[in-house]
């Protein structure tokens, strides 16, 4: 049997040991789920549509994706998004509805501990 490996993708890479670092320097368990959910294989990787986010979130609140943001839905309020990556249609819908996509490191620097930060798996 094949021994698990992880991501190879040296971006993804980078951006667990990041968040594992930023875990350790902050105390911040969120950061270590973040980091734990990164590292399973693509296909398990988390995708969420901006319909989700919007029957989740309420107005100017901050969401971690540990995946991808996809565009099916309607966004009809401002929402602090950090993900890995996101779609052109759910970075459009987002932005329209003058809320931000961010990625983890501008996330963490405006948050470190992770106070008040929904995690959407």
């Amino acid at each position: 049997m094949i021994k698990p490996t992880g991501p190879t993708n040296p971006i993804i890479r980078k951006e667990i040991r990041f968040l594992f670092k930023s875990y350790r320097k902050f105390g911040s368990p969120i950061w270590k789920l973040v980091g734990e959910k990164l590292s399973i294989r693509k296909r398990g990787r988390i995708k969420v549509n901006v319909g989700k986010i919007n029957k989740l979130t309420k107005e100017n609140e901050f969401v971690v994706v540990p995946g991808k943001v996809l565009g099916f839905g309607i966004l009809d309020h401002a929402v602090n998004v950090a993900a890995l990556s996101f779609s052109n249609s759910a970075k459009r819908k987002i932005e329209e509805a003058k809320g931000k996509c961010l990625s983890f490191e501008e996330l963490i620097s405006l948050n470190p501990k992770g106070s008040n930060v929904k995690v959407l798996t």
